[in-house]
Order: C-alpha cells, then sequence, then structure tokens
C-alpha cells in the first residue's frame, strides 16, 4: 500500500509532481476542451463529420494563448457565417456572447465589437481551413464507389465559374474588373475553375485567377486530383491536345465536347460503328503562344494521340432533333459503347447545378470580406459547409435508401439551419445526440426533387427590375436624372 502522507509535509503539493496521464486520457481531455471551445448548436450538427482527434492535430488549431476567440471557437462561428448568409459580424459575436454567459465557469466576456472577432478572422490559419477541407473531401472520395461509379470508374467533372466581390483597393489588384467597366462603377471579378465528384457532387479543389484568363490557364494547379483510372469530364473548352495527350499519359481518360475548331468529317479515321469513329489527332507542329504548358512539357507529349470521335444525336418529342459531338479517349466499344457514352455526356450538366448550390443557394456569387486573403479564406469556408452538407446528404441517402441524386440540396441546407437551435441542448448526452442526428438524416431523404427528365432551366428572369438608372460614374461624381420614375435604361 502506498504512503498517502508526504515526506516533506511542509512542501506544496502542487510541486511534488504526478504521475504522467495515459495517452487515452490526454486525448479525453483535449477533446473535452475542444468541445466546450466550439458553438454548441453547429459543433452538435456537423462535427461528427470529422475524425474525433482532427481539431487536436490540424495545424493552426491550437491556441497559442487563453483568449476568448480561439482558433477552433472562430472556425465554427465563420462556419455558422456561411450557412446563413444574412449573419453578419455583429450578429455572430452576439451569439458568442450569448452562448459565453451560458458558460458556468468561464467569467470571459467579449465586448459586443466586431472589431476582435474580425481581426481573429484574420489571424485563422489558412492551413488550418485547408485542412478541414481535405479532411471533408477526403471522407466524400472514400464514399464515391458506394454512391456512384460509371462502368465502374470514378468520374470528375470540371468547369469554370466566377465570383464577384467588395469594390476595395486590395481587391481591384488582385483581381481587377473587367476593362469594359469605369473605375468605380463595378467589382472585382476573380475566375474560378472548379473540379466535382460526379458521384457525389464533393468539391474537389479550385483555382483562381484574373477573369480574363482562360479556363486551361488553371489547369496545373488541379492536375493533382487527378488519380490513374479517373475520367474527366468537361465541355468544348477543355478538348485540346495538349490536355488530352498528358491525361492519357498518366492513364486518365477523358469524355469532352469537341471543340468547336475542330473537323467533323465522319469520313476520316476507322468506323466504330454509325457516327463512331477512331481518328489519330497528330501533335501540333509548333507549341501555341498562349498554352499553358511550358516548351519543356510540351516536347515532352507523344507524337501522337488515339481520339474517338462521335455524333450523338439527342431526340425529345415536340423539340428539334440536335446533334452532339464527343471527343473522348475511352477506345473500348464493348466497354463503352456510344449510348453509355452519350449519357455520361449528359450527366456533364450536373457541375452546373453543383454551382448553383454554391452560388444562388449559398449566395457565394457575392463575396463579403475586402481583402484577397480573405475572400480565399470565404471561399474555402463556402466549400466546407458545401461539402459538410453533401456528406450530410450521402449518409441519408445509404441509411434511409434514397436515391443521392433526388435529394435536394437546398432543402438540406434549410433542415440543417431550422435544426440547428435544438441541437445545442443534445451536446453531451450521446444518446439524444445520435437520435436527434438520426431524425435529421430521415428529414433530408424525405425531401425529394421530383423526376423531371429533359426539364428547361432556361437563364432568364420572369421578374423585372425596376427602372433605375445605371450608376455609370463614381458615387461623389454620379447626379441622379429628375423624375426618374420615368426614366427608361437603354
Amino acid at each position: 500500500m502506498l504512503p498517502k502522507s508526504s515526506y516533506l509535509p511542509h512542501f506544496p503539493h502542487h510541486l511534488q509532481g504526478s504521475a504522467r496521464p495515459s495517452a487515452a486520457t490526454r486525448l479525453a481531455r483535449g477533446l473535452r476542451k475542444l468541445q466546450e471551445l466550439g458553438l454548441p448548436d453547429i459543433v452538435a450538427a456537423l462535427g461528427s463529420l470529422f475524425s474525433q482527434d482532427f481539431f487536436l492535430k490540424a495545424p493552426g488549431a491550437r491556441a497559442v494563448r487563453e483568449r476568448i476567440y480561439t482558433p477552433v471557437t472562430v472556425f465554427w462561428a465563420f462556419l455558422n457565417q456561411v450557412l446563413c448568409p444574412g449573419m453578419a459580424c455583429q450578429e455572430i459575436v452576439g451569439k458568442v456572447h450569448a452562448w459565453l454567459v451560458t458558460r458556468r465557469r468561464n467569467p470571459l466576456r467579449p465586448a459586443l465589437a466586431t472589431s476582435a472577432f474580425c481581426d481573429a478572422r484574420s489571424a485563422l490559419s489558412p492551413r488550418f481551413v485547408t485542412a478541414a477541407f481535405d479532411e471533408l473531401a477526403a471522407a466524400l472520395s472514400q464514399r464515391a464507389e458506394l454512391a456512384w461509379l460509371w462502368c465502374g470508374r470514378r468520374v470528375k467533372v470540371i468547369d469554370g465559374t466566377s465570383a464577384s466581390m467588395p469594390d476595395t483597393p486590395a481587391n481591384q489588384q488582385e483581381w481587377p474588373q473587367p476593362s469594359t467597366q469605369k473605375p468605380g462603377c463595378g467589382f472585382p471579378i476573380t475566375k474560378m475553375l472548379a473540379i466535382f465528384c460526379l458521384s457525389t457532387g464533393g468539391w474537389l479543389g479550385w483555382a483562381l485567377s484574373k477573369w480574363n484568363r482562360h479556363d486551361l490557364g488553371l489547369w496545373h494547379q488541379l492536375e493533382h486530383l487527378l488519380h490513374k483510372g479517373d475520367v474527366l469530364l468537361g465541355d468544348a473548352g477543355f478538348c485540346a491536345w495538349s490536355l488530352m495527350a498528358e491525361l492519357q499519359a498518366r492513364g486518365v481518360d477523358t469524355v469532352f465536347r469537341l471543340h468547336q475548331k475542330r473537323s467533323k468529317d465522319l469520313r476520316r479515321g476507322r468506323s466504330l460503328g454509325s457516327g463512331d469513329r477512331l481518328q489519330t489527332w497528330a501533335k501540333p507542329a509548333q507549341r501555341p503562344a498562349t498554352s499553358p504548358w511550358s516548351q519543356e512539357q510540351f516536347d515532352a507529349l507523344p507524337a501522337q494521340i488515339a481520339v474517338r470521335v462521335l455524333k450523338v444525336r439527342v431526340t425529345r418529342k415536340g423539340f428539334r432533333t440536335t446533334c452532339i459531338w464527343i471527343a473522348t479517349t475511352l477506345l473500348d466499344v464493348k466497354k463503352y459503347s456510344a449510348a453509355q457514352l452519350a449519357e455520361l455526356f449528359y450527366r456533364r450538366w450536373s457541375i452546373e447545378l453543383f454551382l448553383r448550390d454554391i452560388k444562388t443557394t449559398m449566395h457565394m456569387d457575392v463575396l463579403r470580406c475586402k481583402s484577397p486573403e480573405m475572400v480565399r479564406k470565404e471561399i474555402t469556408f463556402h466549400a466546407i459547409a458545401y461539402n459538410a452538407l453533401r456528406l450530410l446528404m450521402l449518409q441519408s441517402a445509404a441509411r434511409h435508401g434514397s436515391e443521392l441524386g433526388r435529394l435536394s440540396f437546398k432543402a438540406a441546407l434549410d433542415l440543417v439551419r431550422q435544426w440547428l437551435p435544438k441541437a445545442a441542448g443534445c451536446l453531451g448526452h450521446p444518446r439524444k445526440l445520435e437520435a436527434w442526428q438520426d431524425e435529421l438524416l430521415l428529414a433530408i431523404s424525405e425531401v425529394q426533387n421530383p423526376h423531371r427528365p429533359g426539364r428547361l432551366e432556361p437563364r432568364a428572369k420572369k421578374r423585372r427590375p425596376k427602372n433605375y438608372q445605371l450608376l455609370t460614374k463614381p458615387r461623389h461624381e454620379f447626379r441622379e436624372i429628375p423624375h426618374r420614375e420615368k426614366y427608361r435604361a437603354p
């Protein structure tokens, strides 16, 4: 039996040392402390999507000193702002203040001014935010095989888009507005090249540049996201000889719409069927001046590649028959029939819906941060929130046997927002929290989009805008036309 009395009775107990706690004890203490640093409602709703020790091991997640706005607290607060686009910094500061008031053993109270929170957001480590995005993207990729595979292969779809942001000198310098807009009358616009997983809808990565740069100029920033055996799906803008040759050498096949400058002569090459030809595309004699491939990279490409060119007829009752030309490096006719390739290219439209979910539903089309560093961070948080919702939808479809493509992303976002207030009371009660999460997944599975094959989605607005005149000069120089209710825009 160990003696309970000290050999040095007048020596303070806290200086006598203690046994080193076990690894499990240290992990439990760390997790308990991290749980106390996050907003309880959003942690209960989305915290289980991350691995158990992610916030302990992620770079930049640990606080250097004791403070109110720790990296973990700011992470969950920023994510809450992205999930609720109308939530300003003042509102999230009030939420953090109300949360701290309810904590018994924390006498710290933040000021209701937003400066401390904004400084903490700026100081949030980009490595920490990127690690959180990689965590969810990897979780979605691991579940891709369970969701949907095309002919046993993973399909990744790529496309370009754009986003605007506040008109500040720093943003203008990084992403200038179009030259057709007058100074002081436009907004900075960034070009974004994004790549998604077609089976799960997960956002795998993106690259940013100025608005007037071609999508292919950003390709090399995303090439690491493709692996041997993948299939890349894209529109005619990606049907470039250099890209197809590079990916074919890496074991990645491509399915693109045939570029408008390519010949549509079906007499060339060897016939593989009706409207299906196997052609040989030779390497250009000279590297194009605007090519994103360097001369060394261009010289290392093969002299020629084999490409399959298909002419697909799309017939719909009541509409004129249209023809789509497809270029692909999938040469096996028996394994990849023309009908299967036509169906795959038809699914390319899914990326337009993914981008609509991000830009329109989550309001990322107009960013709110005023510096390039914070704009990049805001985009990353949108990607984290988007992938988190996609992961919830995937779990819901797998548990309740629903078709993943029919689940509504908008409904999933609305349900998470409305269920957040009740989530805080479940944190710390495992059984209660598990039952709450089961009910959330069940609710997500019950809201499905109707099956509407061939539905038209015109990019047009039905509601007319008000007849305000256009801002053609900076605000301090602009003069309003009197009787503006009679003004008609040209």
